[in-house]
């Protein structure tokens, strides 16, 4: 059986589908194909609150190709969520009917709800009971930050703050002010709190800190690595450093949130486990077929 999850991000578009497997009663699953298309919604939607012409018709045309993909892999259940730039665009509703016209159904989720997916799915299995987290997810448009002490959630909070906003200087002074005072009344409490952050920068400034392994990694050596990427040019970035173009600018913005929120969290360290919503949805999916995988 495969399932397929379809994010809709601000910076990028990705396709995740994965073989179902199921072995004593346990389900789980590998990564068949992952594609991502970086559409940039958000210079729209955060510019000119909505989709444009060209960036609607690419839209469609990538969920015609994702559908005929699905159809080829013979995926028995998917399921697409939008987040912050189509919550943002005044014509989110038409470019999802659109898309719907070509056999993909789309849902546009809050900040909130993008933070459980991820945190219901996966991170309630890794995170010790005994010890305090921060989750931070950055993305195109949007931060997601929830604590969680005790195995339980004390609180959540998302801030219309991301890479392309930044980028596209639609963030504010006040944005930034707000998240750092609700960061720091909601860590106030706690002694020793470890960060868990996800999103494709923080995965990538992970892999350059640690030289590719998945280790916890602390403000001061987040920071060098800041200092490093700042040093060079977007072109240097890209071609000297190897990044991806549409990676190379808002790995620098992501940064400097991720920065913030350590450094007024009084974080100890932050671990980037390399899952995302995609990795969520498919959990979901799972957990909706699940009789229907044991039964096989």
């Amino acid at each position: 059986m495969r399932f397929a999850a379809i994010d809709i991000g601000s910076n990028a578009i990705r396709l995740l589908i994965a073989d179902i497997l199921c072995k004593d009663s346990k389900v789980f699953y590998t990564k068949n194909t992952l594609l991502r298309v970086p559409l940039r919604l958000g210079d729209d939607a955060f510019l000119n609150k909505k989709i444009s012409p060209p960036k609607f018709e690419d839209m469609v045309k990538t969920m015609r190709a994702f559908k005929d993909l699905l159809d080829v892999y013979k995926v028995s259940d998917y399921k697409a969520c939008a987040t912050s730039a189509m919550r943002d665009s005044e014509n989110g509703v038409q470019v999802v009917n659109a898309c719907k016209e070509v056999g993909i159904d789309i849902n546009i989720i809050d900040g909130g709800d993008e933070a459980k997916i991820i945190y219901n799915a996966y991170l309630s299995g890794i995170m010790d009971k005994d010890k305090v987290y921060l989750y931070i997810d950055v993305g195109g448009g949007s931060t997601e930050i929830s604590l969680f002490a005790n195995g339980a959630l004390k609180g959540s909070k998302s801030f219309n703050l991301g890479t392309i906003r930044i980028l596209d200087k639609q963030d504010t002074p006040e944005i930034w002010q707000e998240m750092r005072e609700w960061v720091k009344d909601i860590t106030k409490d706690y002694k020793e709190i470890y960060g868990i952050g996800t999103g494709g920068n923080i995965n990538k400034l992970s892999r350059m800190i640690n030289n590719g392994q998945d280790k916890p990694f602390t403000y001061a050596r987040l920071a060098s690595v800041y200092d490093h990427l700042s040093s060079f040019t977007m072109d240097q970035r890209i071609h000297e450093l190897g990044l991806r173009s549409d990676r190379a600018d808002v790995i620098i913005p992501a940064a400097e949130i991720f920065m913030t929120i350590m450094k007024t969290g009084h974080l100890r360290n932050i671990v980037a486990p390399r899952v995302g919503l995609v990795d969520g949805i498919i959990q979901q999916l799972i957990l909706r077929n699940y009789n229907k995988i044991l039964s096989q």
